[in-house]
C-alpha cells in the first residue's frame, strides 16, 4: 500500500471520528417516549385499516348481493 493510500485512509478516518463528536445523542428518556409515539400511533392506524377494510368487504358483498 503506498504512502497516498494510507494517508488517504487515515485522513477519512479523522473526518469520520470529528463527525462523530458532533452527533448529539438522544436521552434514554427521549427514545422511550418517541418509540411509545411510534408503537400507539401504529396500533391505532393498524386498527383504523382494519375497520376500513372490514367496511369494504362488507359493502361490496352487500353490492354484489344486489346484482344477484
Amino acid at each position: 500500500m503506498s504512502e497516498q493510500t494510507q494517508t488517504k485512509k487515515t485522513g477519512f478516518f479523522t473526518r469520520v471520528k470529528s463527525e462523530f463528536k458532533k452527533i448529539i445523542w438522544p436521552s434514554k428518556d427521549d427514545v422511550v417516549k418517541q418509540t411509545t409515539a411510534v408503537v400507539v400511533v401504529s396500533v391505532i392506524l393498524g386498527l383504523i385499516i382494519a375497520l376500513l377494510d372490514l367496511v369494504f368487504k362488507y359493502g361490496v358483498n352487500f353490492l354484489i348481493g344486489l346484482g344477484a
